[in-house]
């Protein structure tokens, strides 16, 4: 059964760009993204964060100028090429990304004539457009730090190797394909797999990872399985104990062991998903890492969730102890560290 295919119009006045990956990945669960535009004057200082997402998502901008003042004539362009695109018959569903109210009797219409409509906005946006939407996402409660943390890194990066996803990171993007597609959320056919895996990373070629089959590929990751059923191959994954206790152990080593123990979420998250592939705080009942960070004692987040800071001044000192006594070990030149030696060693380390 072929995907829908949905249209996805931007009001850039009212959606910021830091929202862009949450938006497409969310809409990509649904179908295929035929139609990408974003309308709003993006000459305007705080619209101009749009530019580097334009590029990197190939989304089409509708630049509006406000001809009067007072008037916003970014909804009356979406409003029309809305109705262009739903009686174009080239499409079965909307996605409409503002926390404004005023496309609210667009919504209603576009579901009127058979479209699944998607709606995604800050939670600011009034209740008449929320449900006016088959479904509607709040933007600003599914947005982690770790995202923008890594669309900031990408973009900003210029180096050639810094194309190619790294496989930790591709390891984890597979797990999660297959925990929110898959069958019971741990079995996938590699075929569809392989063809989401594009679908999410654009760029994604195996030969640059030096394979020619998609299947010994994924045999590299330890978090898959591959079974042969029925003259096809599924990835399966493979269940993981991780304890909440382990986690937080791992966050105290990670923050011990930066300046003033402290770090970015985004961060920190992206630390984690490096040593645990298969990590993702639904897992654990969350929807957000900052939100799982104040279950744990040993740290503090900051009010908006973007900082955390190692707060357990006995799992500093254990920590400390613990390293101290690796050190004590013989020296280069073969006589033993004396403690004048330890001392030196903890003070260069702190």
């Amino acid at each position: 059964m072929d995907e829908k295919k949905f249209a996805l119009l931007i009001d850039a006045d009212n959606i910021s760009s830091k929202y862009i990956k949450i938006i497409i990945d969310e809409l990509g669960k649904y179908g295929t993204i035929t139609y990408k535009r974003l309308y709003g004057d993006l000459s305007r200082t705080n619209n101009r964060s749009w530019k580097n997402a334009l590029l990197s998502h190939s989304i089409n901008p509708v630049q509006q100028y406000n001809y009067t003042t007072g008037k916003n004539s970014t909804d009356s362009a979406m409003i029309i090429d809305a109705m262009d695109i739903l009686y174009s018959g080239k499409v079965d569903g909307f996605c409409l990304a503002s926390s404004d109210s005023d496309f609210t009797r667009l919504a209603m219409r576009l579901r009127e004539a058979g479209m699944t409509v998607i709606g995604m906005g800050e939670s600011k946006t009034p209740e008449p457009f929320r449900v006016s939407c088959e479904r509607f996402f709040f933007l600003d409660l599914l947005w982690d730090d770790s995202l923008n943390e890594a669309e900031s890194e990408a973009e900003e990066s210029d180096k050639e190797e810094d194309a190619i996803t790294p496989l930790p990171a591709l390891e984890s993007m597979i797990a999660k394909i297959i925990m929110n597609n898959g069958i019971d959320g741990t079995t996938m056919d590699i075929g569809e797999l392989g063809s989401r895996l594009t679908k999410s990373d654009p760029a994604f070629d195996i030969r640059n990872y030096g394979y020619t089959k998609f299947s010994k590929f994924l045999d590299q990751f330890p978090s898959i399985k591959l079974v042969n059923r029925d003259n096809s191959v599924s990835a399966i994954l493979q269940e993981t104990s991780i304890s909440l206790r382990a986690i937080e152990n791992e966050v105290i080593q990670i923050l011990y062991g930066v300046e003033g123990h402290t770090m970015n979420t985004g961060q920190l998250n992206q630390s984690l998903c490096r040593i645990y592939p298969t990590f993702n705080v639904q897992n654990y009942g969350y929807n957000r890492f900052s939100k799982m960070l104040t279950e744990f004692g040993s740290v503090k987040v900051s009010s908006l969730g973007r900082v955390v800071t190692l707060i357990d001044t006995s799992a500093i000192e254990r920590i400390a102890h613990k390293n101290e006594k690796k050190s004590d070990v013989k020296k280069p030149d073969g006589r033993k560290k004396t403690a004048s030696d330890s001392k030196a060693v903890h003070k260069k380390r702190s």
